[in-house]
């Protein structure tokens, strides 16, 4: 195995865990949400988390999503040219959809994030 695929699997098992991490601390604080949903009407983006207004809610009701950023520190797809282009379009896309989108890397899902969410849920 390659070191480059070596370190894509990493990656890939950090943001699982990561994500998995994030997906916990929602529940701790009682913050209903859902996991990767398709927000744009013709592209398949996908939002690793919207967070919703009640537990079995409309995921397009508040219009919250929040995007784990795995592979900054090793060159990952997030920030490098063509990735970071893309993300560039699909997260003008959601905002032009009217989306309010939160973004953590994998280091920043225990400090202000849940405050965030707080936060743009009383504002909704």
């Amino acid at each position: 195995m390659s070191d480059a695929l070596k370190v894509a699997r990493t990656e890939v098992q950090n943001l699982s865990r990561c994500e998995a991490e994030f997906e916990l601390l929602l529940k701790a604080h009682r913050i209903p949400f859902a996991r990767e949903v398709r927000f744009h009407p013709s592209r398949r983006w996908r939002f690793d988390f919207v967070i919703l207004k009640t537990a079995d809610g409309d995921p397009n009701e508040l219009k919250i999503a929040v995007e784990i950023e795995g592979g900054i520190f090793v060159q990952g797809r997030h920030n490098r040219g063509l990735g970071m282009q893309g993300d560039c379009v699909k997260y003008n896309a959601a905002q032009v959809e009217g989306w309010r989108v939160l973004r953590y890397t994998t280091g920043q899902i225990h400090g202000q994030c849940v405050e965030d969410i707080n936060d743009l849920i009383k504002m909704s």
